[in-house]
Parts: structure tokens; sequence; C-alpha cells
């Protein structure tokens, strides 16, 4: 193939487009098996809080049509351990790095954000808003625009780095083109969108919900039509504004319609758990798709479903 995959999110400049997805291949440690991660795009940290968590109770995984639903619970090994770890390794090799964050509050992303601001290797944040507030009692940032934007402003205030903020976005909402403008207007670099989806499955034997949560977020196959609705709407509405897509992408074909909706790069997640090449596998049927096509690049193809 002589086809440039090269891209960007904002001022970051990936040489793939395929990432991985938060939360599904943890720093990055556990794929280096199966490829060379500083191949990739970048590596998009499970999201980190500021103290290790254990997460949510057992069992956390439930198979569902076309799709898996987790509630896995924000567990991780804190900051400090992230630093001195996973950061560590990530930075040893070569790896283009985006560090997912999640707070309980809004302070927590803020100290998150500027603890990370002054250490090296860096490239991206990813602001996961779409976790719970525990201060509103369970009401998740990403759901309302005022809450949205009052994390983006809180780090933005103390984002001293030329890295791109990004927000990740959740699909759980009326509108997500309002939110997608207000942490526009809050200064964000660019979104990641979606999340997972909020569901449920009931174990009819023992009639109760099979989630030790009840409830976690649904993923893979099943969800990727409204990812890329959701891809689609935001980038008709801001067509400059960078966006970073995910959502049950599986094959280079799946990966191709992302890109035609407006995203200008892909997190590979669920798949991953099956298939742990398929960041590689995904970013060389890619450009195979492009190249069948009669495309020499993928930026020629950003947003194309929107001029035809």
């Amino acid at each position: 193939m002589n086809i440039d995959l090269t891209t960007s999110l904002g001022s970051l400049q990936l040489s793939a487009p395929t990432l991985t997805a938060s939360g599904c291949a943890a720093a990055g440690k556990e794929l280096a098996q199966f490829g060379d991660v500083s191949t990739l795009g970048a590596v998009v940290t499970k999201s980190i809080m500021m103290a290790p968590r254990s997460g949510r109770a057992t069992p956390r995984m439930a198979e569902t049509p076309s799709g898996m639903l987790n509630s896995i619970g924000l567990q991780g090994p804190g900051i400090e351990s992230f630093l001195e770890n996973d950061l560590a390794w990530l930075r040893a090799n070569n790896v283009t790095t985006i560090v997912s964050i999640a707070g309980n509050n809004v302070d927590e992303f803020g100290e998150l954000a500027r603890i990370l601001s002054k250490v090296e290797g860096v490239d991206g944040l990813e602001v996961n808003i779409s976790c719970p507030n525990v201060e509103s009692r369970g009401q998740v940032f990403a759901c309302n625009p005022y809450s949205a934007a009052q994390v983006i402003e809180t780090v933005r205030s103390v984002w001293h780095s030329d890295a791109p903020v990004l927000a990740k976005l959740s699909p759980d909402v009326t509108d997500i083109v309002e939110i997608a403008q207000s942490v526009v207007e809050a200064g964000v670099d660019g979104v990641s969108m979606i999340n997972t989806l909020l569901g449920m499955v009931i174990d009819v034997d023992h009639m109760k919900p099979m989630l030790g949560g009840r409830t976690g977020g649904l993923s893979g196959p099943a969800i990727r039509p409204v990812a890329v609705r959701a891809i689609y709407q935001v980038h008709a509405a801001l067509p400059h504004l960078p966006i970073l897509g995910m959502g049950g992408i599986r094959t280079g074909h799946d990966a191709l319609e992302f890109i035609a909706a407006g995203a200008s790069a892909v997190s590979i997640g669920t798949v991953v758990f099956g298939d742990p090449g398929a960041p590689w596998r995904i970013a060389n049927e890619l450009g195979q798709e492009l190249e069948s096509r009669g495309y020499n690049s993928l930026s020629e193809v950003v947003g194309l479903a929107h001029h035809n």
C-alpha cells in the first residue's frame, strides 16, 4: 500500500489512525506481546483517578448479542502508581500516550490535570466526563452541559501543557451536539466519542440483575450505528472540531465509516479482548479500504459523508 494514514487530533500528530480505547488495554503493556505498541496512533490509558480504586462488585461482565456489558467501576492503581510504573513504561517504549482521567468531583479532575501537565510523556489528555459525579448523587458529568463545561473549565485552568485536551462524551443524552458545544466553549481541543451506553441484563434463573453493580456499559458492534450517528451529528455542527471515534469497530470497513462520518482517528476497544492484534490489523485494513476506493490518504475522507 502507498496510502498516507497519518492524521492528527488538534496539535497531536499521529503516525497511525488506530488507537487503543480507554479501559480495554490498561496502559499498553498487555498488548506489547502482540505487536509494537509504539507503532499505534497512541495508547489511551485506562482512566486514572487520584487514589487507588478496587472497582465495583463482581460479576463485572456479561455477554450480550453483538456486544458486552461491563461494570468494572474505574478500578485502577491511582495517579502515583500510574506515573511510577505505567507512564514510565510507555515513555521507555516511545509510545504516544493519551492519559484518560476520571474524578469523583470537579476538583479531582483539576488536581489530576495539574499533576499530569507537569510530567513528561503525556501527549494528550482524555477527560472522562462520562463517569458518575458522586457529589450529585450519581449524575454523569457529560449528561449535563453545565457540569460538563465546569469540569473542562477546571481542567483548562491548570493545564499548562501544549498537549491537546479531549472530552469523552456519553451517548446517553438527548442532544449530544449540545454537550459537544458546551465543552468546546469551555476550551477542549477535541472530543472522544462515544462512551458505552448504559444497559442491564437480568439472570432469569435467579430473577436478579446479572452484574454485581446491576447496570453496566454496553460496548461492541451493537453500539456502532449509535456512534456513527453521534459523530456525524457533532461533525455537522462543529466541522473543525477534532473527533476521536469509537464504538464497536471490528474491521477497517467499520473504521472507514467513522472517518467518513467525521472522525480523524479511531480507538479500538471491545474487539481487543478476543483479538489483541486488532488495532494493527484494523489500521492495515483501513488502508486497503482507502486504496480500493482510489484514495491516497486518510485526510481525504474525514467527514466526506457530509459532502455526498
